[in-house]
């Protein structure tokens, strides 16, 4: 049996369902590009359609296609060799083509090095248009996105993915029940794509089964489906269940609540909203006092449950929440971190700060284990900013400044001992052997591709008997090595 996701994907921008604005706005980004010249950036929610208009789009306009995945484009090169020759390129006879780029977010990735800057190069340089499709707007770089123009597809109401379904089944003869198709649409929470697989699994001898299995698939929730469940439709209990599967630390929740909260709440509401934010906050403060995480959870309860519960009534309809928050120089820091992990451990920044950074900041809590502060400024190339926000300690203090002018001795070391006798000046008068000897002392691979899992289970177990890091800092470069299984993971 043929997919019913692509024998009925949309051919016209008429033809697609549930994103009357964003269609317009695509139609009218296209009819006006001479004009303006700029790429659009389409982003949403998997199975909304976004790739399905982008084609529909060209078919209208009768513009030849060239595509490309992010997930397969590894590097700068790559991306400037197609993109960058099909956006500057003419058909014959001066015709348009539309270049895609489809999982444009993907591009931060390390494999993908340079992949954001050389796109973002060829979109401000093209003379074709070209539209990009991004799951998640904001893990695109700051400067791809500015660089275009923002088409933003909501999640598709229930009611709008039934009739869909109902005309797919007509046309294929199935035979079936409207409330289960109103069930397939309801359990897919907006998944169009989704719905239709759904509803496809289950025609037996020609009709649509009662019982199905839709909506078990691994769903993470987008900012904007949190926003949506905590100000407007969801109880204090689901919307906290939303925030769990929200993609993003509890810091960001509070970030995006405390920006947006005031573009749907007035009032008493808005006051007891931001009663519990402050509550966040106070224990946010506390996790970074102390580095327990466990009480990340009481901050999710006041962000999600204390300002879903002080909600009055329901609201409908879509609210424009506009862009990211506001960010403080300490979240622009960790940000940068958190890009930093996120290239040398090949993850998303969104991991890097959910799963990696808070066991680093814990592990390097005031510099107490001098070695692995040492090895981590080395791994991810921090300065002393970056070095105080991790590990709670100030950047001017001489602990701090230690720490980095001796990683930077141990990156020079190393680029020594990979040089491959490049440098073997320096080696005959002592001074080269000498600051190989001083890295490889301690055993230290700093080329290690070691997961977190290996950092976590090695640290416990053959460390201390209680797991605990060293308190004495001048024993930490004698005792730390190998013990607690950072050079595992650095």
């Amino acid at each position: 049996m043929a997919d019913w996701t692509e024998r009925y994907r949309p051919t016209t921008l008429s033809a697609v369902r549930g994103n009357n604005k964003a269609r317009d706005a695509l139609e009218e980004w296209a009819d006006t590009w001479a004009d303006h010249g700029e790429a659009a950036v389409i982003h949403g929610s998997p199975g909304v359609g976004k790739t399905s208009a982008a084609h529909a789009l060209a078919n209208d306009k009768g513009w030849p296609v060239l595509e490309m995945n992010a997930s397969d484009a590894r590097t700068a090169d790559e991306i400037e060799r197609f993109a960058g020759r099909a956006a500057s390129n003419s058909t014959l006879g001066g015709e348009r083509q539309l270049v895609i780029l489809d999982e444009a977010d993907n591009l931060h990735r390390h494999k993908d090095r340079g992949g954001a800057a050389a796109m973002t190069r060829v979109v401000k340089d093209a003379a074709q248009p070209i539209v990009l499709i991004a799951n998640d707007y904001y893990e695109m770089s700051t400067g791809l996105r500015s660089a275009c123009q923002e088409i933003e597809f909501r999640d598709i109401s229930a009611r709008s993915i039934v009739p869909v379904l109902r005309d797919i089944c007509r046309q294929e003869g199935v035979e079936f029940d409207e409330a289960v198709l109103e069930r397939i649409a309801e359990a897919n929470r907006g998944d169009l794509r989704g719905a239709i697989k759904d509803t496809q699994s289950r025609v037996q001898e020609g009709r649509i089964r009662a019982e199905g299995s839709e909506g078990e698939r691994d769903r993470t929730e987008d900012i904007f489906s949190f926003l949506d469940a905590v100000l407007k439709e969801q109880s204090a209990e689901d919307a906290l269940q939303t925030a769990y599967a929200a993609d993003e630390t509890p810091d960001d929740l509070l970030l995006w609540i405390e920006d947006k909260v005031p573009k749907v709440y007035e009032g008493a509401e808005l006051a007891d909203a931001y009663e519990h934010l402050a509550n966040a906050d106070v224990w946010l403060g506390r996790v970074r006092e102390t580095q327990n995480y466990s009480y990340w959870r009481y901050t999710t309860d006041n962000v999600a449950a204390g300002v879903a519960a002080v909600r009055r009534s329901d609201r409908g309809g879509w609210t424009r929440y506009g862009g990211a928050p506001y960010r403080s120089t300490r979240d622009a820091t960790r940000d940068y971190v958190a890009e930093r992990i996120a290239e040398t451990a090949d993850v998303s920044t969104a991991t890097a700060r959910r799963e990696i950074l808070p066991y680093l900041e814990a592990m390097t809590h005031h510099c107490r284990n001098r070695e692995l502060t040492v090895r981590m400024t080395a791994r991810y190339d921090l300065e002393a900013e970056h070095v105080a926000f991790v590990t709670g300690s100030g950047k001017t203090t001489n602990k701090v400044q230690g720490i980095v002018e001796e990683a930077e001795e141990r990156t020079e070391a190393e680029a020594v001992e990979h040089s491959g006798g490049a440098f073997a000046a320096l080696e005959g008068n002592g001074k080269g052997g000498e600051a190989t000897g001083e890295s490889d002392g301690d055993g230290d691979n700093a080329d290690s591709d070691g997961t977190l899992a290996a950092f976590g289970a090695s640290g416990p177990e053959n460390g201390d008997a209680d797991g605990d890091i060293p308190d004495d800092p001048d024993t930490d470069a004698k005792e730390d090595d190998g013990q607690s299984g950072l050079s595992d993971f650095m």
